[in-house]
């Protein structure tokens, strides 16, 4: 034993399976060091980065630093990041316009372009013998991931357009139900969960080897798309519902277990609303206020509306009680009692939530955070390397090994 290994042991309660056990472990005399070295030689798997739409508003180069977002390839780097799934997002709103598929097809060209101008720090990656490949060769991977199946368009035709163009999951619906599903945010269910063509698109996403993804999805969605899909489900950007009561978005016990049962993961979100009571009653009261307010100003973007009427908010409320790193350990912690060392991820939610990242998690550089304090639960680097990237690798193969057969 060397001289900085001349420590006590001390006695922990470590995660094992779906539950816990004490056994002794040996104190690390600098613990940030080993979750750095974990970080760094582990695949870390974001399942939800929404660099695309990010850019689309704002344009930047990502493969330098930048002074906005929470992602660019110098924190990437610092963080060990290196599959990061670029979320092609299309607003719910376009469906009834019919812009949606213009709009994926856009935002995937984007990611082609950042690739393209980076080719020795970026590449797509279209399986996990890809993202495999690329960490080897000291790569960032970009699988694709669509967020709201609206650009399908009720076609199959265009489904086999968006997979040959790289798409890997498809969530099925975002903030309001479309012709596929019902949303966990839309008040008007316009399907009493699946519609009829979202029943056949599962399966078609089966057969060609696209991951099902039920974040966003009404509870009645999800129990059919579970007892549809002959895979494995994915939440791609998911919490537990467990801490945020009533929050349908997130996902409750029964549908935590159900979703192991299929061989699947859930990716946990970090937006604070998904982590605490606290902050999702801050958030949802604010959205409700937002949507009064905005009624009568359609003068004004969507965008607009959130930037202004959040100071005046704030002034009356204060600020987002911010969630911790403790909080999404926490959740980490609920799947895992739940179901499993084997069906938890990470989903953050990077440049998609805005400011409400938790403490300790503020951007991708971040990740070595998240391992310490697995670290400090008791969580053996095996089960850290599973929920940093492993699972979904796991359960990305199960899907593709299934369209091939």
């Amino acid at each position: 034993m060397t001289k900085s290994h001349l420590l006590a042991v001390i006695v922990v309660s470590v995660l094992v399976g779906c539950g816990r056990q004490e056994q002794a472990v040996e104190a690390t005399p600098d613990l940030q060091s080993e979750a750095e070295r974990i970080a760094y030689s582990s695949i870390i798997i974001d399942t939800h980065i929404d660099v695309p739409y990010r850019l689309q508003s704002k344009p930047d180069d990502v493969s330098r630093a930048t002074e906005s977002g929470d992602f660019d390839y110098p924190r990437a780097i610092a963080g060990g990041l290196n599959a990061p799934f670029m979320s092609i997002y299309t607003p719910a709103e376009l469906e009834a316009d019919g812009g949606s598929r213009a709009l994926a097809d856009e935002l995937i060209d984007m990611v082609e372009g950042i690739v393209e101008s980076a080719p020795d720090k970026f590449a797509i990656a279209l399986s996990p013998a890809d993202v495999r490949a690329h960490f080897e060769a000291g790569l960032i991977s970009f699988p694709l991931g669509m967020e709201n199946g609206s650009p399908i368009e009720g076609s199959f035709e265009t489904l086999q357009h968006f997979y040959d163009r790289g798409i890997r999951y498809i969530t099925l619906t975002h903030g309001l139900s479309n012709h596929i599903a019902d949303s966990s945010y839309d008040e008007n269910r316009q399907w009493n969960g699946l519609s009829e063509f979202g029943v056949e698109l599962i399966k078609e996403m089966n057969r060609i080897g696209i991951m099902v993804d039920i974040s966003h999805v009404s509870d009645e969605a999800f129990w059919q798309a579970a007892d549809v899909s002959e895979a494995p489900l994915i939440a791609s950007h998911s919490s537990a519902r467990h801490f945020t009561p009533g929050f349908e978005r997130n996902m409750n016990d029964d549908m935590i277990v159900r979703l192991a049962a299929s061989g699947g993961v859930i990716m946990i979100n970090y937006g604070s609303a998904f982590l605490t009571a606290a902050a999702n009653e801050y958030s949802m009261a604010r959205r409700a206020a937002e949507k009064e307010w905005k009624a009568d100003k359609p003068e004004l973007s969507r965008k607009e509306v959130s930037e202004q009427h959040k100071f005046i908010w704030e002034a009356e409320h204060g600020k987002l009680p911010y969630a911790s790193l403790e909080d999404v350990l926490d959740h980490i912690d609920h799947v895992v009692e739940l179901s499993g060392i084997e069906h938890v991820g990470i989903g953050s939610d990077y440049d998609g939530v805005g400011d409400s990242l938790p403490v300790d998690l503020k951007d991708v550089s971040s990740y070595p955070n998240l391992v310490r304090g697995l670290l400090e639960r008791g969580y053996s680097e095996q089960d850290i390397r599973k929920i940093l990237g492993e699972n979904l690798l796991r359960v990305w193969q199960v899907v593709v090994d299934h369209a091939t057969r």
